[in-house]
């Protein structure tokens, strides 16, 4: 976006900042037209200190998500949790490995490694159970009463691996009364959207009661694989073979109360999902230019292997929480239990080796590729147990501890592995595989407390003292042969006793601190430091290459955050800001090698500072509109560190605008003062809707959501091609509503924009994927209570 779009948008975005105050008061003052909203919905409850609060009384950084953005966001059958990408300020989400596997940001920090053991700064959380494992963070959230974004380290309450922030997801609870909601969607492509829950009594008087949810999604293959010469792995092209989808996800609730002091209740989740990895496009990205080519075309691709990119992944668990009141305490404890299993198959060169120069003989001299990861199975375990006071009085405490393991018997296999003709140059090779078995358990406790020291000012601190240990072991290969590793990686990057076995721990405390000044029932002031702690990480992908794992220490994030939130017109107008900054020690970052093949480092810092606001208002009868807008800087501090440039045969497939250094054909790049990648300098979006009555129970409505992207570097290293600056997407929907019933017209990326949203770095593949192509259908949705 050139900087007089930005510079109307940003106008724009002022203007009507300044245009609702007015409005509002003059609205509120006007009489017959200020119809009283002051309800419920005008209150915003959060959970951020695993209490629910009004968010002016918490001194955390927070921005809410409602489930009815969520069903606007996902009618085109869009992801759950990529389609909340810059829905609020300072959160980014991507992947480059398809649906199963979402990358989260919060703040700039985040990881863009896609080994399937990778560790992340932003933990999900669902329902009080920490989905650790990236496979587990992208189960679809369905039936959701609200989503949490919570900014910062959260290391107290929430533990390790929350250094950037955490995502929280609340589904709708079962309840004594007969409630339900849900949202129906057909569109282009023949997408199709599904979310649906209804619970109610199971027993007379209501003291056990369910809630029964389901997603389904579904959309028709839309892109041809246009490759029509030889494979090596019996690949086929055709019309439409490619990137549609099948989720099948389903969840019981059950909540027993059998007095008044104890709650019981007992939940389980299934999912079924089959489809496509990220599409990779060779050749999309230009040399000496960021701007997607006019004559690209998203529906295409030239691939000579992989089988069309197939991905297909099971999920299933349970959790029990109970909660009894002994008057001067609350004892919970939340047991839960994952499983997951399935696998990701793809063409990563994007494209087919044979139109990149060469003859038949030396086809791959200029880039075949293909690679699959297999989670053969998954199981995390958690037990956490929570002491806490209750809710009121001038002094609040909890304390707790939590045990978590996760085990998992996890397989990379590479090119010649599928392989069964070599007509393009590469003897198939059955063995060109590796199964490791990773094993991760970490226990902690933790202690939190507040106290009202006078009637405005409150302080609170926490503290949490966590024990994390890895550990890695190659197991044997299809003879039953140990498949010897060779220590092949420099030693700082191989922390690990043996070729086969890798074992890294840590104790770590985190904490936080805060004041919090309660300037009036419509207004707080706060201030926080906070450590956030990421736990040691090993990248066992290496060993199909026969080389040596690379692993990373535990990072550190300490931040310091001051911010303002208000509530006033009686709850119509909701306006937060908030200033940061952090440091982060030992900061985790990964690379790609020679081999395309992940490599995991640290840097001795990494730092970033920012702003935030937010906006929520409904300033007149019948419109609201919510803004917000993020101002980030990042920037890796370390002197000594290099990452690995995209190059072949000794020459850049890009124009890097860092020092580098040659080492064979190879090239690495000093990425000091860099920027982290996906970590955007600016993000704005703003939401809004307007309903116009015709009766007192009918209504037309427009409602329509605007995302803009600022500069956003993708790789570690700075270079001209492998960045975005402006993208942005527009949403639509025109309908007519019947008391809690809607029927509607819906378009996602409306003026069908071609984004670059992410790349493969290696080689000189140039391999960039995009987001999806306009989609347009009609949606009804509806509730009752």
């Amino acid at each position: 976006m050139n900087s007089s779009k930005l510079a109307a948008l940003l106008l724009a975005g002022a203007a009507t900042l300044a245009i609702i105050p007015a409005a509002a008061q003059t609205q509120i003052a006007g009489g017959p037209a200020a119809t009283d909203q002051a309800d419920d919905s005008n209150t915003v409850v959060v959970t951020a200190q695993r209490r629910s609060e009004n968010t002016l009384a918490v001194p955390v950084a927070v921005s809410v998500i409602r489930p009815e953005q969520l069903h606007d966001y996902d009618a085109a059958g869009g992801d759950t949790l990529l389609s909340l990408s810059g829905k609020v300020p300072s959160l980014y989400v991507e992947t480059s490995t398809g649906r199963i596997f979402p990358r989260f940001y919060i703040r700039g920090l985040g990881n863009i490694d896609f080994y399937l053991g990778a560790s992340q700064p932003v933990e999900v959380i669902q329902d009080d159970v920490v989905e650790e494992h990236v496979v587990l963070k992208s189960n679809p959230v369905f039936d959701v009463a609200e989503v949490e974004v919570l900014k910062g380290p959260q290391g107290s309450l929430f533990g390790r691996n929350t250094t950037a922030g955490i995502v929280k997801f609340d589904t709708a609870q079962p309840s004594e009364t007969w409630a339900g909601q849900g949202s129906a969607s057909y569109g282009r492509f023949n997408s199709v959207n599904l979310d649906a829950g209804v619970g109610g009594p199971l027993t007379k008087d209501g003291s056990i009661s369910f809630r029964l949810s389901g997603l389904f999604q579904h959309r028709d293959n839309w892109i041809s694989n246009v490759y029509t010469g030889p494979s090596d792995d019996g690949t086929v092209g055709g019309h439409n073979k490619l990137n549609g989808f099948d989720e099948r996800d389903l969840r019981l609730q059950v909540l027993a109360k059998p007095s008044d002091k104890l709650s019981v209740r007992v939940s389980g989740h299934y999912r079924d999902f089959a489809g496509f990895a990220s599409i990779f496009y060779r050749g999309s990205i230009l040399p000496g230019t960021n701007a997607v080519p006019a004559s690209f075309d998203r529906t295409v691709v030239v691939y000579d292997e992989a089988q069309n990119n197939p991905q297909a992944y099971k999920t299933h668990g349970a959790s029990l929480k109970a909660s009894y009141d002994f008057g001067g305490a609350t004892l919970t404890s939340i047991t839960a239990w994952e499983h997951a299993s399935g696998y990701s198959r793809g063409d990563t060169d994007g494209g087919a080796a044979a139109n990149f120069g060469g003859t038949p003989a030396n086809y791959c001299a200029v880039g075949c590729g293909e690679s699959q990861g297999r989670l053969r199975y998954l199981d995390q375990w958690t037990q956490e147990l929570r002491l806490a006071s209750p809710d009121t009085g001038r002094f609040k405490w909890q304390l707790g501890g939590i045990y978590f393991d996760q085990r998992d018997n996890t397989e990379f296999d590479q090119r010649s592995f599928f392989l069964t003709s070599n007509v393009l140059g590469t003897a198939p090779n059955p063995n060109n595989f590796v199964l490791l078995h990773d094993h991760n358990f970490s226990y902690a406790a933790f202690g939190q407390a507040s106290y009202q020291l006078t009637d405005k000012l409150t302080a609170t601190g926490g503290v949490r003292v966590t024990r994390d240990v890895k550990t890695t072991n190659l197991l044997l290969h299809p003879n039953f042969v140990n498949l010897a590793v060779p220590v092949t990686a420099p030693a700082s990057s191989y922390a690990c006793g043996t070729a086969q076995y890798c074992r890294l721990s840590d104790t770590k405390p985190s904490f936080d601190g805060s004041l919090l000044y309660q300037v009036s029932s419509e207004a707080s002031v706060y201030a926080r430091v906070a450590r956030g702690f990421r736990g040691p990480t090993i990248q066992g992908r290496s060993a199909v290459f026969a080389t040596a794992y690379t692993t990373a220490d535990s990072e550190t994030n300490t931040s310091y955050e001051a911010g303002v939130k208000t509530s006033f017109w009686d709850g119509r107008i909701h306006f937060n800001t908030a200033g940061f900054y952090y440091v982060v020690d030992h900061i985790q970052l990964n690379g790609n090698d020679a081999n395309g093949n992940g490599v995991l480092f640290n840097a001795n810092k990494g730092k970033g500072y920012g702003a935030e606001a937010e906006l929520d208002a409904r300033p007149i009868a019948n419109f609201h509109i919510g803004a917000g807008l993020s101002l980030l800087h990042t920037e890796i501090d370390d002197t000594s560190v290099y990452a690995q440039v995209g190059a072949a045969g000794g020459v850049l497939s890009e124009r890097v605008l860092n020092p580098t250094v040659r080492i064979g054909n190879n090239y690495f790049a000093q990425i000091n003062h860099n920027p982290f990648p996906n970590a955007p300098d600016y993000n704005i979006n703003v939401n809004a809707r307007y309903d116009l009555p015709l009766s007192d129970k009918s209504k037309l409505f427009l409602a329509g959501d605007i995302n803009v992207q600022g500069h956003t570097n993708f790789v570690l290293y700075r270079s001209v091609e492998y960045t975005a600056n402006g993208n942005y997407e527009l949403g639509a929907k025109l309908g007519y509503a019947f008391g809690r019933y809607e029927a509607a017209v819906f378009a996602r990326n409306i003026t069908n924009n071609k984004n670059l949203v992410d790349v493969i770095d290696t080689s000189n593949y140039r391999a960039g994927i995009y987001n999806d192509p306009r989609v347009f259908g009609l949606m009804l949705s509806g509730s009752f209570r």
